[in-house]
């Protein structure tokens, strides 16, 4: 069931789970807004959800049976796969296929890094099983799966204890139909085990990509299944009775019971919604290119936005310490095959760890302290220096509380943690510190770079939306490393991604190889007609509709994404699908062929029902306290007293840095030699002086 498409009619509330903290905002029906943060309750993060969700609609006065809609990003995909805390999961493939997860692709993260280790496969080899069946690649049985041999195995998985099973036949995309009946028949036998058929998630060609996605989808579909059952439980005992709409990968809502099919399409879930603000950001200010810089308690994240689009890749890896799509080296993680915006990651946040190597250099992360303990000055019992203890230390964070009140700071146990490591590097406690947030801002820049100019664009050329807990106070030296001349800092930033639950579209995405049988036009607009068909079942038949090609250059691997312009299908529209294709191919590698080398991969149909709620009415910042203007001592090239103002102190003339703008959510840092103002829409601007 879709929540209701009027946002007047109730209470919307967007929940966002991060690794330190979990963050709410509501938006009333006329127009409040509310937000609040809490720290995150591993590792029954669901807990937190709740807990903040019942306390956002207190402060707002609202019951609990006035929510409409009930929008939620979450983490619990991404944990169970970096936490090797998955399902006990069972492959079955076809006859002669079953180490396809273990042979891989030949590809290396890092060239020559002798030390590197591949990942262990999700499914162990004992937990790998093969039937004595084959589809050819034409789709004829030679010979189909023997019931009986379903039936034999089905009784092992059971006495081995297996959780999920993915099953994976060689070329089951030409014959999905054979794939499905294994599929059936397991989860006949085998009641309240997870059975994911590897059509139903990724019917494309690529036995190892397609392998490894229903893979992922059945190890971490038990853990997806019961958090969302358990969250539902729990906002029905608290008399929340909205229908729960999951964030998915590719920047769109879904419905909770669909996720629990296809959890596969959540493991970008909390990144894409704050990408999916920044995208409407970019809408309202009509920029052209934008970089969404997002740092949160544990990594940080960069997506690019381009004419008011971000890009959206057809397969990315996950597990291998980062989001390693593209840019930033294949080969880390484990590949997935579902719709994923285009987002680079690394292991940089407000909670990583600051340690000296056997070498002597200084590193921080990818280790994080995370919600519990968290970082040493929260109290908590934490005890290694963070990112947040150097901030506190040189002056750029509140030495009494964040996050509006609600945890406690405490200077003298950030400095005692940066001491440890201060006296590792024979250094002054202040120099580590400072040293550490030039570390991570270097760090940073791998992350932009993956999304710029590895794609071939210019980060100078873009306008930089900084937001996460952590963000706004590293965004301005970042942009500065980069070229990027202005850096916006919008309302709410430490709860934007929760901003983005509130005004996301709802979205289904649906594919189907392309086949022999397709080269004729008519072939060709029946199978989209088919796709659009499963789509508008789910969406309604008011979902604006997408068509999406998949091409590439004969004897290519990899495609490129191109849509498909609307109106009936036609030899035109194909040629101009093509053209598109060649420029974009020469954009983002340099080069081009002709019309006679283009290959059509698969066919798309992405379907969207357009939120109704304007960016603007969730852009108001919360109501001014009572603070006053006041000053810290920070550290720059050397201590400076700094000016620590409100977001409404800021008005519309430049003010010169160094300055402070603390928000209840965040705090942003504007340099020496930086400007800062407040436009139209409350967003912090941040540029640099004329040198």
């Amino acid at each position: 069931m879709l929540p209701s498409s009027d946002p007047r009619s109730g209470w919307r509330v967007g929940a966002d789970i991060g690794g330190t903290f979990t963050d709410v905002i509501a938006l009333g029906p006329a127009g409040q807004v509310v937000p609040m943060k809490v720290l995150s309750t591993p590792p029954d993060f669901g807990t937190g959800v709740v807990t903040a969700t019942t306390g956002v609609l207190a402060e707002a006065g609202a019951a609990p049976d006035a929510v409409t809609a009930m929008l939620h990003g979450t983490t619990v995909a991404t944990n169970a796969i970096l936490e090797a805390a998955g399902a006990r999961t069972a492959v079955v493939t076809t006859l002669g296929f079953r180490d396809v997860l273990e042979l891989g692709r030949l590809r290396r993260p890092v060239l020559y890094d002798l030390s590197w280790v591949k990942p262990v496969p999700l499914a162990a080899r004992r937990d790998r099983h093969e039937l004595a069946q084959r589809i050819t690649a034409d789709g004829r049985l030679d010979p189909a799966a023997d019931e009986a041999e379903v039936r034999a195995l089905a009784s092992r998985l059971r006495a081995d204890g297996i959780e999920a099973v993915a099953v994976c036949l060689l070329n089951s995309y030409v014959r999905p139909d054979e794939e499905r009946r294994v599929a059936e028949s397991l989860r006949a036998e085998l009641p309240g085990v997870y059975v994911t058929a590897s059509v139903d998630i990724s019917p494309q060609p690529h036995e190892f990509e397609r392998t490894s996605t229903a893979a992922v989808n059945a190890y971490v579909g038990p853990a997806v299944h019961g958090y969302l059952t358990r969250l539902e439980a729990g906002l029905r005992a608290e008399g929340v009775h909205a229908p729960l709409m999951v964030m998915q990968s590719s920047g769109g809502l879904l419905d909770a019971e669909s996720v629990s099919h296809r959890p596969v399409q959540i493991i970008e879930s909390g990144p894409a919604a704050g990408v999916t603000a920044v995208r409407r950001l970019a809408h309202l200010l009509d920029l052209p290119s934008v970089v969404a810089f997002d740092m949160g308690g544990t990594t940080a994240k960069a997506s690019l936005i381009e004419h008011g689009e971000p890009f959206v890749s057809a397969d990315y890896e996950v597990g291998g310490g980062m989001n390693v799509a593209r840019g930033l080296g294949s080969g880390a993680g484990y590949p997935v095959r579902t719709p994923s915006i285009d987002i680079a990651e690394v292991g940089s946040g407000g909670g990583s760890v600051i340690a000296v190597d056997e070498a002597g250099a200084l590193h921080v992360g990818p280790a994080s302290a995370g919600s519990r303990p968290g970082p040493a000055c929260y109290g908590n019992g934490g005890e290694l220096p963070t990112l947040t203890d150097a901030n506190v230390s040189l002056g750029y964070l509140s030495p009494d509380a964040l996050a509006g009140g609600r945890v406690a700071v405490h200077p003298d146990l950030a400095a005692k943690a940066l001491t440890t490591v201060a006296e590792q590097l024979k250094r002054e406690p202040l120099d580590t510190a400072r040293g550490a947030y030039e570390v991570a801002v270097s760090n940073m820049t791998t992350a932009v770079k993956a999304v710029t100019s590895e794609r071939g664009r210019d980060p100078r050329d873009a306008t930089m939306v900084a937001f996460g807990g952590a963000g706004p106070l590293y965004a301005a030296e970042l942009a500065r490393e980069l070229g990027i001349a202005t850096v916006l800092v919008p309302a709410h930033p430490g709860l934007f991604s929760s901003l983005g639950l509130l005004v996301a579209d709802t979205e289904l995405h649906e594919i189907a190889p392309y086949r022999e049988e397709l080269a004729d036009i008519d072939a060709l607009a029946t199978e989209f007609a088919a796709l659009t068909a499963k789509v508008t079942a789910e969406l309604g038949e008011n979902a604006v509709l997408e068509r999406l090609l998949d091409l590439r250059y004969r004897g290519q691997r990899f495609e490129l994404r191109i849509r498909l312009d609307d109106g009936d299908l036609t030899e035109d529209l194909l040629a101009a699908a093509r053209a598109r294709f060649h420029a974009e191919h020469q954009r983002t590698y340099g080069r081009a062929g002709g019309d006679d080398l283009v290959e059509l991969v698969n066919l798309r149909v992405r379907g969207v029902v357009p939120s109704t709620v304007p960016l603007e009415d969730v852009l108001r910042p919360a109501p001014d306290d009572d603070r006053t203007p006041s000053t810290r001592e920070c550290r720059f090239a050397a201590m400076t007293r700094t000016p620590v103002l409100r977001r409404a102190d800021l008005g519309a003339e430049p003010v010169e840095g160094p300055v402070i703008v603390e928000d209840m959510d965040a705090t942003t840092l504007v340099p020496p030699g930086a400007r800062v103002h407040r436009d139209q829409f409350c967003n912090i601007v941040i540029t640099w002086s004329a040198a």
